[in-house]
C-alpha cells in the first residue's frame, strides 16, 4: 500500500472511532436520563462535552498527519521513486531525513559499491564534508554543493549536489534528500592539459626568441663591423627563426586537425605513391645521414583519407627514422593489407629503423605534445615535440591508430593502421 493510502486508512479509522465514542456517549447519557439518575440538562451538557472532545481528538490527529515527517516509501511509491532514480543519467542517491538510503541507480552503485538500501549513507561515503552537507540540507531545506577529490583507485574529482525535496512548498523540512554526483575529472584533466600546453608552447617559443634577441644585440654592438661573426650569427638566427616557424606551423596544424576531428575524410587515397613521394623528398636527408631506405609495397593500398594529412603522417615517421635511427644505417618501410583485431581489412604501414631504440617507460607518452625522450637531441635535430602528437590526431580523424614496438638497442617500429576503402557496390 502507498503512503497516501496508509494515511487515508488511518484517518478513516480515527473517524470511525470518534463516531463510536459519540454514539456510546449518547446512549449512556440517555440511559441515565431515563432512569432518573441524571437531570436532562446535565445529560445534554455531558454529551456535548464528550462529543466535542472526540471531534477535537480526530482533528488533532489530522493536524499531526499534515506535519512533515520522514518519508517512508513502500509499494507503488517505492517503485516510482526507484524508477525515477534509475532513469537519471548521473549517479543519484535518494535519502530520508535521517540519511538512510531509500533508492539509488546503477551509476551510483558503481561509484560507491558500499551503498546499501536502508542503511545510513555514512557507512558507504567516508567524506566528512559530504555527510555534513547532507545534514545541513535535511535540517535547513537548502541546496548544498560539495566538490571533493578521490585518490583511490584513480585520481578523480566530483561535484555532489545535495538537493532537499519537499512535498509541500510551505514545509520547513524536506521529505527526502537527493544526492547527484557529477564527474569533474575530464574537465580537470583538460584544464591541466591546457595549462601544460600553454607552458610548453611558451617555453619552446621563448628559447629561439631569446637566441634571436641576443644575436641582434650582438650585431648591433660589438660585432657590428665583424663580417665573419655577422655571417655566422645570421646563419644561426635564420635557423632559430625557422624553428619558430616550424613550431607555429605544427601548432596551427594541430589546432586545425582537432577542429575537424569529427569529420571523417571520405576521399579514396592510395598510400603507396604518398610514401614514395615522401621518401623521394627526404632523399637528401637520407644521403647526408648515410641511411638506406627500403620500400616493400603492394601495387596499391587504398584508404579513405585526406591526402595532405596522410602525407604529413609519413613525413613525420620517416623523417624521425632517418634522424633518430641513423646509427642503424637502414630504414625499412612496409605497406601491406592485413586484418584488424575485429576481422576487418586494414592498411598497415610500418616504418622500421635500426637505431638505439626507445626504453619501455617512454613508449606510452611518445604521442603527448612536447614529450621528448631526449630533449637536447630532439632540439639538435630540429624537432618541435609535436610530430607524433600530429600523427596521433590525424589517425584519430581517419579512425586509425598508431602502434609502437621498440626496445633499447633493437631499433623501433612505428606502424599505422587505417581501415581500407570500401569499394562501391555496382548498380
Amino acid at each position: 500500500m502507498s503512503l497516501a493510502g496508509d494515511r487515508a486508512g488511518v484517518a478513516a479509522q480515527r473517524w470511525r472511532g470518534g463516531r463510536l465514542v459519540i454514539v456510546a456517549a449518547a446512549a449512556v447519557f440517555a440511559a441515565f436520563t431515563i432512569v432518573g439518575a441524571l437531570p436532562a440538562a446535565y445529560a445534554v451538557a455531558g454529551f456535548v462535552i464528550v462529543a466535542a472532545a472526540a471531534i477535537l481528538t480526530v482533528r488533532s490527529g489530522q493536524e499531526q498527519d499534515r506535519q512533515v515527517e520522514p518519508i517512508t516509501i513502500s509499494g507503488r511509491g517505492d517503485d516510482l521513486l526507484r524508477a525515477l532514480v534509475a532513469g537519471l543519467p548521473d549517479p543519484v542517491v535518494a535519502l530520508d531525513r535521517d540519511g538512510r538510503v531509500l533508492a539509488l541507480n546503477e551509476r551510483a552503485r558503481a561509484l560507491a559499491p558500499a551503498l546499501r538500501q536502508g542503511e545510513p549513507v555514512a557507512f558507504a561515503l567516508r567524506m566528512p564534508e559530504l555527510i555534513e552537507a547532507i545534514g545541513r540540507a535535511a535540517a535547513e531545506g537548502e541546496e548544498q554543493r560539495v566538490v571533493y577529490f578521490e585518490r583511490v583507485p584513480l585520481d578523480r574529482w566530483f561535484e555532489t549536489i545535495v538537493m532537499p525535496v519537499k512535498r509541500e512548498p510551505s514545509a520547513t523540512q524536506p521529505d527526502l534528500v537527493l544526492m547527484t554526483f557529477h564527474d569533474l575529472t575530464p574537465l580537470r584533466r583538460v584544464e591541466e592539459m591546457r595549462a601544460d600546453f600553454v607552458a610548453n608552447a611558451s617555453h619552446e617559443l621563448r628559447t629561439p626568441l631569446a637566441a634571436l634577441l641576443g644575436f641582434i644585440e650582438t650585431l648591433q654592438g660589438s660585432a657590428r663591423e665583424d663580417a665573419k661573426a655577422r655571417a655566422r650569427f645570421l646563419t644561426i638566427m635564420q635557423e632559430q627563426a625557422r624553428r619558430m616557424a616550424r613550431l607555429i606551423d605544427d601548432l596551427l596544424s594541430l589546432s586545425r586537425i582537432e577542429l575537424n576531428a569529427h569529420r571523417r575524410p571520405d576521399t579514396a587515397v592510395d598510400l603507396v605513391p604518398i610514401v614514395r613521394q615522401v621518401v623521394d623528398g627526404l632523399e637528401t636527408l637520407a644521403r647526408d645521414r648515410g641511411v638506406t631506405v627500403n620500400i616493400e609495397a603492394a601495387n596499391a593500398l587504398t584508404v579513405l583519407g585526406d591526402h595532405d594529412e596522410l602525407l604529413r603522417i609519413f613525413e613525420n615517421l620517416i623523417e624521425n627514422a632517418l634522424k633518430y635511427g641513423a646509427a642503424g644505417k637502414r630504414v625499412d618501410i612496409t605497406l601491406k593489407l592485413a586484418m584488424s583485431a575485429d576481422a576487418q581489412p586494414e592498411a598497415q604501414v610500418s616504418v622500421r629503423d635500426y637505431g638505439p631504440g626507445i626504453a619501455p617507460e617512454h613508449l606510452p607518452r611518445l604521442t603527448e605534445r612536447f614529450y621528448r625522450v631526449d630533449v637536447t637531441e630532439s632540439r639538435a635535430q630540429g624537432g618541435t615535440g609535436l610530430g607524433l602528437a600530429l600523427v596521433k590526431h590525424i589517425l584519430n580523424r581517419h579512425r586509425g591508430r598508431l602502434t609502437i614496438d621498440s626496445a633499447p638497442g633493437a631499433g623501433a617500429t612505428f606502424t599505422i593502421h587505417l581501415p581500407t576503402a570500401v569499394p562501391a557496390i555496382p548498380r
